[in-house]
């Protein structure tokens, strides 16, 4: 069971949403304005966050990075927007997960699961300190530095790097990737690993060209490795 935020405007889907979710053991607070979802996610602290972006006060992918600025509360975004170029803003802007209108119960519902395992799990198990040369990962914080200072990551971003860190020196293929720190196995979308591992890269002062940390094994995956 998780408390769920509902950020949703439209009346029929809050009542469609919340029906699937309660009878799914989940406890549902359903509101229709990005302003008053971020007053939740401050103060009361829910367990994941569904957010329409279509909302009448915010635009959802500004209210999105206003969360994260404040928040590391899993989000998946409901969208009806479809092009790559929208949804790797939405990854940017700190999205864990998204769904595109129209979606079922049930497929709602397989991705919450398969995020909050990844959360919980992310929790539980992760080491106090992970050090690769002057990169230094705190799972349990969910903290980066690299030579000292911070690395501002998304939560999707951090898990990536988590993921390979604690596997330095070894080949991890994008679809592994795509079903340990995504939780899914979706065929033809492992171009969103490529997006995270470009946008980290950037982070720690390397290219695909010139890597230091994050080595791309042609046709197979990426590595981690310590560039001391």
């Amino acid at each position: 069971m998780a408390m769920i935020l509902l950020v949703e405007d439209d009346r029929i889907i809050t009542a469609a949403l919340s029906r699937a979710l309660t009878d799914a053991g989940h406890v549902v607070r359903p509101v229709g304005r990005a302003a008053e979802a971020l007053k939740i996610v401050t103060d009361e602290r829910p367990d994941l966050v569904i957010l329409d972006l279509g909302l009448p006060d915010i635009d959802g992918t500004d209210a999105l990075r206003m969360m994260r600025s404040v928040s590391d509360v899993p989000v998946i975004v409901a969208t009806a927007r479809r092009s790559e170029a929208d949804i790797i803003s939405l990854l940017s802007a700190g999205a864990d997960d998204y769904v595109t209108k129209p979606f079922s119960g049930g497929h709602i519902l397989a991705r919450i699961s398969a995020v909050l395992r990844r959360s919980r799990a992310t929790t539980t198990e992760a080491p106090s300190a992970i050090t690769v040369g002057e990169l230094v990962i705190s799972p349990r914080q969910r903290r980066a530095e690299l030579a000292g200072e911070p690395l501002q990551l998304t939560r999707r971003e951090f898990d990536v790097l988590a993921y390979l860190a604690e596997r330095v020196g070894q080949v991890i293929s994008r679809r592994e990737l795509m079903n340990e720190v995504w939780n899914q196995a979706r065929i033809g979308e492992e171009q969103t690993i490529d997006v995270h591992i470009s946008w980290l890269r950037r982070k720690l002062g390397e290219t695909a060209a010139k890597p230091r940390f994050l080595h791309t094994v042609r046709g197979v995956g990426v590595m981690m490795v310590d560039p001391r």
